[in-house]
């Protein structure tokens, strides 16, 4: 039995798996094979030289700081005060929290790329597993009538309706070929009342309600993407600028402008509040915007951070996904606020 156990500890260990859920579509070892069939090869990123980039198709967003920091928050009127202290509530080893949002509840719904799962957090820091089998899912969005989507990233990606039935919404372009000849990840999502979805991935999409795609946007490097609380406006993150569109009727995009823009770059998950302010992170922490673009300031944060939204029974508590890529880790953090989430739709 000695012999047997030694020559055990010497077998090498297993390889990495480099296909199936957990493994974003462009780290896929039989992403090539796919692609080679697009009748429309991977345009470029955005469509051309990209402002503030995306990510790597395969890697989780990167957050800027691999390490724990120390930070001062001060007051910003009418949204927090100074001294306010962020505070760890969950932390998951893997790239395992990403697109948060709130349910009607105030509870967190929380994407996990390597599990392929939607897990739930209530106010006490109790986890639950609320959906399982996903294809390398990473962003959620709930529209104002309950209907909840997510990204799912890996080969053959997909946009899938979670609840109230789970179905597909769309799993190809108009011209038949997958979403693998995007070239990128399904990086964010935020949907209308309509029954459509709006992402990211470079630049910008809608599938309606009946899964057609459509892009949008010029000269674009996208990665969080967020629809006012009127539906009239659509926000999209683009390096250290914040991009605008207006929102016709059937769900089309016209108007592309730069809304505002912050010093640090690295703008990606977003939110509203009650009154209409925005919620982007950043390299820093999370920067707050007014509804007509002014910079109120910068909520500073522990780590760097990918995905922001405001929870709990009373949506006074702004949640955030804290990423240290070097261990591999993410952490939910709660701050308490003065403002309030925006209802009924979180983002």
């Amino acid at each position: 039995m000695i012999a047997a156990a030694a020559a055990l500890s010497q077998q090498p260990p297993p390889a990495p798996r480099t296909t199936g859920p957990g493994i974003q579509t462009g780290a896929d070892s039989n992403n090539a094979s796919v692609v080679a069939t697009c009748k429309a090869p991977p345009p470029g990123r955005g469509g051309g030289a990209a402002k503030g980039g995306a990510p790597k198709a395969g890697a989780p967003k990167a957050a800027p700081a691999p390490s724990l920091r120390e930070y001062s928050i001060a007051a910003i009127p009418g949204v927090v005060n100074a001294g306010a202290q962020w505070k760890e509530v969950w932390t998951v080893d893997g790239n395992n929290a990403d697109g948060i949002i709130a349910d009607a509840n105030g509870d967190l719904l929380i994407a996990q790329n390597d599990n392929s799962a939607v897990v739930r957090l209530d106010a006490a820091g109790k986890f639950s597993i609320a959906y399982t089998g996903t294809n390398t899912g990473g962003s959620l969005t709930m529209n104002s009538k309950g209907a909840l989507f997510i990204l799912n990233r890996g080969l053959m990606p997909s946009i899938e309706q979670l609840a109230p039935k789970r179905q597909y919404l769309t799993d190809r372009l108009p011209n038949g070929d997958t979403l693998d000849c995007l070239g990128g990840v399904l990086n964010d999502a935020t949907s209308d009342s309509k029954g459509g979805v709006y992402f990211t991935s470079g630049t910008v999409y809608y599938a309606d309600a009946k899964g057609k795609i459509t892009r949008y946007g010029e000269m674009l490097g996208t990665n969080g993407i967020m629809l006012s609380a009127d539906e009239k406006t659509l926000f999209v993150t683009n390096g250290g600028t914040l991009a605008a569109f207006d929102v016709k009727g059937d769900g089309s995009l016209t108007n592309q402008r730069e809304f505002t823009k912050w010093e640090g770059g690295g703008g990606d998950g977003s939110t509203f509040d009650s009154e209409g302010r925005l919620y982007v992170t950043t390299g820093a922490g999370i920067q707050v915007i007014d509804k007509a673009g002014k910079n109120l300031g910068m909520i500073p944060t522990p780590r760097g951070t990918i995905s922001v939204t405001f929870g709990g029974a009373d949506r006074k508590t702004l949640y955030a996904v804290a990423r240290d890529n070097a261990l591999n880790k993410d952490w939910i953090i709660a701050l308490p606020m003065l403002s309030t989430g925006g209802r009924p739709r979180a983002k």
